[in-house]
């Protein structure tokens, strides 16, 4: 099989290529019991779990925006009764390589839909007791930013995608990368008081901004850096925004970011800094506890 041409490494250089997840058959829908977060959970006991075709309208109405934009989409090869939508989580490419990352059990099948893509020689798996997916994972540049559920968090709670084994296991496998950590506030039913992953409550742009939801971060000290870090050019959202997914976005250039249609503040804000906006709705998505960069998984940055 020819090289996948993978490379990232970082957040917003012009994007090539890149795997969009699939609705095309996700099976029955979960009970509350079944459900992998807190929204969609909420959206399961009130009816209002959004529909299979409603996703996948959202997910094609990316796929062209994309294309529009002379992005090549890749889709997973469909499984049956399996839900591919959040195309992120099932690994992260640093560098040319893609880590084929540990997901919670009710979602390692997802693997199979994108296996065929990757040769072996371009595949680096994390030795056993590591649990990483790949929401939690930020390559930027001569840093990685990872998202974890800290210590009796990550025994507590499902929604602890991320382990402290990962940290380790990064620092080893990137030996020149600075693994840059942020314990994340967790919750099984509350989806206001959990951060599923380290992009639902951060997200970073190429002119050295940001949107920040700072709650999502467990300790004082990560919030206070991140503010340091973005002083003058950051906008912090409140719980509602966090949960409406206004800090998950895409760059696909460092001066264009897709965006959820509807999200008006952070789009102002983006605007006044400069960006083009590319609007594009994602609420049925959105019941699922995830958007934009959870729907994708780049492979190639120029």
């Amino acid at each position: 099989m020819s090289s996948p041409n993978c490379h990232i490494n970082n957040e917003w250089s012009i994007l090539k290529k890149v795997i969009v997840g699939s609705a095309a058959s996700w099976g029955p829908d979960p009970t509350a019991e079944q459900a992998v977060d807190p929204k969609s959970r909420e959206h399961i006991l009130a009816g209002t779990y959004p529909l299979e075709k409603d996703v996948q309208l959202e997910l094609k109405g990316l796929v062209d925006l994309l294309e529009s934009r002379g992005v090549e989409v890749i889709r997973p090869n469909i499984i049956a009764n399996l839900n591919q939508v959040f195309a992120r989580d099932v690994g992260v490419v640093i560098n040319d390589k893609l880590i084929r990352t540990s997901m919670i059990a009710a979602r390692t099948l997802e693997w199979e839909g994108i296996a065929h893509y990757f040769p072996s020689e371009h595949l680096t798996t994390p030795t056993p007791g590591v649990r990483i997916e790949g929401g939690d994972v930020m390559p930027m540049g001569n840093e990685i930013w990872v998202g974890y559920g800290e210590g009796n968090d990550f025994e507590k709670h499902r929604t602890s995608r991320t382990n402290e084994q990962a940290l380790e296991w990064l620092s080893v496998e990137f030996p020149n990368h600075y693994i840059r950590s942020f314990a994340l506030s967790k919750s099984d039913t509350e989806p206001r008081l959990n951060a599923l992953h380290l992009d639902c409550c951060l997200s970073v742009l190429s002119g050295g901004h940001t949107i920040f939801y700072s709650a999502g971060l467990k300790n004082e000290k990560d919030r206070k850096w991140i503010r340091k870090h973005f002083e003058g050019k950051i906008l912090e959202v409140d719980a509602e925004g966090m949960y409406e997914m206004h800090c998950n976005l895409l760059s696909i250039s460092p001066t264009s970011v897709i965006s959820g249609r509807g999200f008006d503040t952070v789009n102002t804000q983006l605007r006044k800094w400069g960006y083009e906006v590319l609007e594009t709705p994602m609420g049925e998505t959105s019941k699922m506890g995830g958007l934009l960069r959870c729907v994708t998984l780049p492979i190639f940055r120029k």
